[in-house]
């Protein structure tokens, strides 16, 4: 009970609860991220992202992917055919 009670005033003083009178969900997700205490809450609370926003991010994560994995393949053909002429 301590700890939430000094999570959500400490979230309350430093984020802009003041301003509304309310703490909010933002409050404690900036919290988690920005204050070295709360640090190990950062991947429970995460800060709000739309939806169509995660998917950008996800497709691009994809794509990126996809690019690495053509960039691998790319370099183990061509380390193949330097050993094959250093061997020779």
């Amino acid at each position: 009970e301590l700890f939430v009670q000094y999570l959500a005033t400490y979230s309350y003083k430093h984020g802009r609860g003041k301003e509304k009178n309310a703490l909010t969900y933002s409050d404690l997700s900036h919290t988690a991220e920005e204050c070295e205490t709360f640090q190990f809450l950062a991947d429970i609370l995460p800060k709000k992202i739309l939806a169509s926003k995660y998917l950008k991010m996800l497709e691009k994560e994809k794509r990126d992917g996809e690019v690495r994995e053509e960039d691998d393949e790319e370099e183990e053909d061509g380390g193949e055919a330097v050993g094959d002429s250093v061997g020779s």
